[in-house]
């Protein structure tokens, strides 16, 4: 396997994003909303919504590196019959402004706190997947858990800063050789990353479109966002601040499998799902099982 397939192989599992394009459905009991918010420091924050918004707590869906909100288009339709729905567009991402700085889990938590507010969204169950497990204990870190219901991390662990040189290897060595094979070929780069995050076929997926939608950030952008996210910062001391329902719902695939199961016996009460057969996509490749766990999540979080 050549330097460029190992990159992908690694980035893929732990980190990478994608988007769901889903026609839309006319009999869908969903009824998808677009808003736009902008943050305190200039950024425009695209995000989907669906639902009643008396209902508590709400659900907040946070993707992963590079791609949209619409990745969760299956979640927004299956739970907003009984609740508020919110996926979010992380800044330069998706249909969200492309920033220059500001890229980082630390920064994305205050947009996410700054959108929440404005949306006067009390309480709620944060769900991250890839990069956005890393927004989510970021997010707990700075702002604490009083108004969280739950908390899901996706097929992600919490980053471990620069220590991740040493304690994964071969994933950071992975993840350091591939950028600049990133940078001089995102076009390839996008397509055997999305191609790479599903085992099992989705012939509904127009897999063009999600290739096209991983070009939206670029590379000086996502590179920028790759390294704070990984290697920025310890963010697992955070992890012992969560003291509301946990789950860690993982891809029995996942190179960082023993990794995540060790996060989630550190998390009080912490509930692990390990999903045979699933990609990193672990939502799109077994929707049943992920839909399942999250929903016991959400009567948890009552």
């Amino acid at each position: 396997m050549g330097v460029f397939q190992r990159f992908v192989a690694g980035i893929s599992m732990a980190l990478a994003a994608m988007l769901l394009s889903v026609p839309a459905v006319e009999a869908s009991a969903a009824t998808i909303r677009d808003g736009e918010f902008v943050t305190s420091d200039g950024a425009h924050i695209h995000y989907l919504q669906a639902g009643t918004r008396d209902t508590e707590p709400a659900l907040v869906l946070i993707p992963g590196w590079t791609l949209t909100a619409t990745l969760w288009h299956g979640q927004l339709e299956t739970f907003s019959p009984s609740r508020r729905v919110i996926a979010v567009d992380s800044r330069s991402q998706g249909g969200s402004s492309l920033m220059q700085t500001g890229n980082t889990p630390e920064r994305r938590a205050q947009d996410l706190h700054e959108l929440l507010a404005q949306l006067q969204v009390k309480r709620f169950v944060i769900v991250g997947w890839s990069q956005g497990a890393q927004d989510v204990v970021a997010y707990i870190q700075q702002f604490g858990t009083a108004d969280l219901a739950g908390v899901a991390f996706v097929d992600s662990p919490v980053s471990a800063g620069p220590a991740e040189l040493d304690l994964h290897k071969e994933f950071s060595r992975q993840i350091i050789t591939g950028l600049g094979v990133y940078a001089a070929h995102p076009a390839e780069y996008a397509e055997r990353m999305v191609r790479s995050i599903f085992k099992r076929e989705h012939p509904e997926l127009d897999i063009g479109a999600v290739i096209a939608s991983a070009q939206h950030t670029p590379p000086s952008i996502g590179t920028t966002m790759l390294v704070a996210d990984i290697f920025g910062a310890d963010r697992r001391p955070a992890l012992q601040k969560i003291d509301k329902p946990t789950l860690v719902i993982a891809s029995g695939e996942s190179p960082l499998l023993d990794v995540q199961k060790e996060m989630a016996a550190g998390i009080r009460g912490a509930k692990l799902v390990v999903v045979p057969g699933a990609g990193h996509a672990v939502f799109v490749d077994d929707a049943v099982t992920f839909n399942q766990a999250l929903g016991e999540l959400l009567r948890r979080g009552r």
